[in-house]
């Protein structure tokens, strides 16, 4: 289960992309906070929290206690917005959450045993489809990733989200395919093979 961090924030007054701009030349970052049928509130984070955060990509898919001036709230990230030059972020929406919520979010894969695969001893190549995949987890307990099991696989062979143990509670955010995940391919062709393809083959 991914930790639960806090992060501190300030509540915002003014709203509006001068008093964005302003928080942005103070080191703040805008944000705001919304849902649970609540009115949303305008806040603002540290930059340098923030930055250390998204650099260690805990920002998005991570539960988050927000305090606001002693009020604390469960939420999610749901867009973080970067600077499309700087690449540093520059605005957050947060989600609040209650207890029994059903997030959705893109969870990492890890992949192991690449030495017991025989299609990689014989040259095959790793062809990930996907380095994350959507999941529908229960907010309390979203995964930190999740784990494919590389032993035996032969070049042409494809893991499928089927394959993929998952935590109880856990199931895939598409449902109406069995997705690839990542493919063994041969050595002189597939490596370059684009996710719809790689899908296409493997479904």
């Amino acid at each position: 289960m991914s930790e639960i961090g806090t992060l501190v924030a300030q509540p915002r007054d003014r709203v509006g992309k001068g008093s964005s701009r302003a928080a942005r030349r103070n080191g703040l970052v805008p944000a705001v906070i919304y849902g649970l049928g609540k009115p949303p509130v305008s806040i603002t984070l540290p930059f340098n929290v923030v930055l250390k955060e998204l650099k260690r990509g805990r920002l998005t898919g991570h539960l988050f206690n927000l305090d606001v001036n002693g009020t604390v709230e469960r939420v999610i990230p749901r867009d973080v917005q970067v600077d499309v030059v700087m690449d540093f972020p520059i605005h957050i929406d947060f989600l609040r959450l209650d207890r029994n919520a059903q997030v959705e979010v893109d969870v990492p894969v890890h992949f192991v045993n690449e030495e017991a695969s025989p299609g990689l001893k014989r040259g095959g190549v790793l062809n990930i489809v996907r380095h994350d995949v959507p999941l529908v987890c229960p907010a309390e307990s979203i995964p930190e990733f999740v784990e494919v099991d590389l032993t035996g696989l032969e070049i042409g062979d494809s893991v499928h989200i089927s394959a993929v143990p998952l935590p109880k509670g856990v199931t895939p955010g598409i449902t109406d395919r069995d997705f690839t995940v990542a493919t063994i391919a041969a050595p002189s062709g597939g490596v370059g093979e684009t996710e719809e393809a790689a899908e296409g083959e493997g479904e």
